[in-house]
């Protein structure tokens, strides 16, 4: 594989000295973007551009040709691994992703199997063209949704405010969610490994729905099973560590012991101080966020503002990844996320010293 030519990302996830803070942004390839909009409506639909290769390294490039970006993220969906153990997935317009078959009835969760990693094989062939692609460019991030989040769709059938049909089988028949995020993990840790095999050179799993559930809850829910993914990944490709970013929308409560479980970073949303967080974890893990996404709504100079103001909270030294504290909104403007990148660059490089 091509040499990096910027490693700094990698750098920081694994604590390492950096110049500056490296910076990616969640959902950066995507709708914000009128280059992304072309494309997807030349692949026809949202699955068309997931399941072609071609469209994804497209896309997966775009925001990095607009902006100095520190990592690429493959363009997938977290719900092509439910979508391969055949529950349907197909997207309604205006309503995001549904499925034709959810969990809902005992044979049918009784009946589920892990995914069959044929089925994602347009998965793995986007990481290789894309890291092709990359040139060395920047590392490319891998991904997946944690088994809970999977199962929140799988049940529900798709979005859901509440989340009542998950959460009745998870007071209710609790062997029966368990059973379906057993089958989940297995899938995620296959799944995961296969991009790392075929190119990614970090991972993150997203806990998006983590934190819709009770203190107790979590730990057995989706805490446990994402510490059985995190010690099942392959942590060495091409000589050099796959650093595991964990990220629970919602789970500032629980650092600590999502700081416990094996990963190299830990996620954080806009609700977190990340200058407490970092007292909180010490030298365990880095952390990566968290800028309010929405504040990208607001003029650049209060955008450099609350940049200026996350960076000084982490303070000296190594171990921060900028990002947002969730996805960027599709309203988003670009010049904005480029204001946001720019002052990161620009102004984090007085915490890193003469590194």
């Amino acid at each position: 594989m091509t040499q990096l030519k910027n490693d700094t990302f990698l750098r920081a996830l694994l604590k390492e000295p950096v110049e500056y803070t490296p910076i990616w942004m969640m959902r950066q390839a995507g709708r914000y973007l009128p280059e992304y909009r072309a494309t997807r409506a030349r692949a026809g639909s949202f699955m068309g551009l997931c399941t072609s290769p071609d469209y994804a390294t497209e896309v997966t490039l775009q925001p990095l040709d607009r902006f100095p970006l520190d990592a690429a993220i493959l363009f997938s969906d977290i719900l092509t691994v439910p979508d391969a153990m055949g529950l349907g997935l197909y997207f309604a317009e205006g309503e995001g992703p549904k499925f034709q078959r959810p969990l809902r009835d005992e044979a049918a969760i009784r009946a589920l199997e892990p995914a069959d990693m044929g089925k994602l094989q347009y998965v793995f062939d986007a990481v290789s063209s894309i890291r092709k692609a990359l040139d060395g460019r920047v590392p490319l991030i891998g991904f997946s949704g944690s088994p809970f989040t999977l199962a929140c769709y799988m049940v529900e059938g798709g979005g859901s405010d509440d989340f009542r049909h998950v959460k009745a089988m998870l007071y209710s028949r609790p062997e029966l969610l368990h059973h379906i995020l057993e089958a989940n993990t297995r899938s995620v840790i296959a799944y995961l490994n296969a991009q790392i095999d075929a190119g990614a050179q970090a991972v993150q799993i997203f806990d998006t729905w983590g934190g819709a559930l009770s203190h107790a809850a979590y730990r057995e829910f989706s805490l446990a099973y994402m510490q059985r993914i995190v010690a099942g990944l392959k942590r060495e490709a091409d000589g050099r560590k796959v650093p595991v970013i964990v990220f629970t929308k919602g789970g500032g409560q629980w650092l600590e012991d999502i700081a416990a479980i094996g990963a190299d970073c830990v996620g954080l949303d806009w609700t977190t101080d990340i200058g407490q967080a970092r007292a909180r974890v010490g030298a365990k893990v880095a952390l990566q966020g968290n800028f309010d996404p929405n504040a990208l709504f607001a003029e650049p100079a209060a955008i450099e503002r609350e940049v200026a103001r996350i960076l000084a909270s982490y303070g000296q030294g190594s171990g921060h990844v900028f990002n947002l504290g969730h996805g960027i909104s599709q309203f988003a403007d670009p010049a904005h996320a480029g204001a946001l990148v720019d002052a990161v660059h620009r102004l984090s490089r007085g915490y890193h010293g003469a590194a």
